[in-house]
């Protein structure tokens, strides 16, 4: 069975769609768009799946209530603009999922909610609990108080760490772009789309270009680090074209639609998936092959294996893992500071208590506070 075939029995399934799929060219919210999102996703609801939506559009629904020419540039005018424009869209959404008989529900998140365990698992509770009422959860970053976010776009990640969150089947990301294409179709008439990805390597990471459209702040990165996500979560994740109509059903009926990232593995459990997903990353060390091999085989990193080490992160922290090659291999909670790390790496442990002041542990990521990502 191919991964698009088993996009067929996906029970649980997080959508995501972004501001140009929301908004027309000028600006003002596409109605007709929304009903049509909103009457699919409900369709779907009602043959017993579960549904998530990922809306982005609070700060584009700003613009368009006060009647702006454009977005400000200033990150306190759109915090701004988020809140008044959170309102107005789910007056939207809340119109069209009571034309259709179906209950929704807003949820807001931010970083805070993903980085700490209690709130991480608290957000996956009230989540589950919502699905098991038959409700649609409509989701969105906390725009008027998530800085970081409306700098980054980042309702991409946030889609992926939800479906990540809920142990979701399948994450279908709706776009103005068809999906991944071989260059940028923008630029280039000779551009192919991708139809699947199985493996997110470096030159599909230089195939991902800025950011995207004048209305949203995404761009093809975000969603191909949303991919990273997805497929170390065991979900299986689409970015499809959001303007066509029964996309959706489309693709979740196995059609050859969009750029297809096929799920790596089994859901991991709901700790790992929170070290991998939820932690905000602080730094990042390289290791060496050696260390890359034990690591396959189950092993803790030790600081013999370390090569380097970038970024000030405090003991506690999580930090990205680095191969040789620069490609990141695991995420994990280093037990020791940036600083102690630099004064560590390369040596045994006997050499510990020699070279900083609080020696105790012998590794630097014990095996139990890391993922692998390859």
């Amino acid at each position: 069975m191919t991964a698009r075939t088993r996009l067929r029995e996906a029970k649980r399934i997080v959508v995501k769609v972004g501001t140009s799929t929301l908004t027309h060219p000028s600006g003002g919210m596409n109605l007709h768009r929304i009903e049509h999102l909103v009457r699919e996703l409900i369709d779907e609801a009602n043959q017993g799946k579960d549904i998530l939506l990922v809306s982005s559009g609070a700060i584009a629904a700003g613009v368009n209530t006060l009647g702006l020419a454009e977005r400000p540039a200033s990150v306190p005018a759109r915090q701004a603009l988020a809140a008044i424009g959170q309102g107005a869209l789910l007056h939207i959404y809340e119109k069209f999922f009571h034309e259709y008989g179906r209950t929704m529900a807003q949820v807001l998140l931010t970083k805070e909610n993903a980085a700490r365990h209690h709130q991480y698992m608290n957000s996956r509770n009230a989540l589950l609990a919502l699905l098991e009422m038959n409700v649609i959860p409509v989701i969105n970053e906390n725009d008027a108080v998530a800085v970081d976010e409306i700098k980054i776009g980042d309702n991409d990640n946030l889609s992926a760490v939800v479906a990540a969150l809920v142990d979701a089947d399948a994450l279908i990301i709706l776009s103005d772009i068809d999906g991944v294409y071989t260059a940028n179709p923008r630029k280039d008439a000779t551009a192919k789309l991708i139809s699947e990805i199985p493996e997110i390597t470096p030159d599909i990471e230089r195939i991902a270009g800025g950011a995207g459209s004048s209305q949203g702040t995404g761009g093809m990165q975000t969603k191909i680090e949303a991919a990273k996500i997805a497929q170390n979560a065991g979900v299986t994740m689409v970015i499809a074209r959001g303007d066509a109509d029964g996309v959706i059903r489309g693709i979740l009926r196995g059609e050859e639609i969009g750029t297809l990232f096929p799920a790596r593995e089994a859901h991991l459990r709901t700790r790992k998936s929170w070290l991998a997903f939820g932690k905000h990353l602080t730094g990042e060390i390289s290791v060496d092959d050696g260390c890359v091999a034990a690591m396959r085989r189950g092993a803790s990193i030790l600081a013999v294996g370390i090569t380097a080490v970038y970024g000030d992160f405090s003991a506690g922290e999580t930090v990205r893992v680095l191969s040789p090659s620069g490609r990141e291999i695991a995420r994990g909670i280093a037990a020791y500071g940036a600083q102690d790390v630099l004064r560590l790496m390369g040596h045994r442990t006997v050499d510990f208590r020699k070279l900083v002041a609080d020696g105790a542990s012998e590794e630097i990521i014990h095996r139990d506070n890391m993922v692998l990502m390859i």
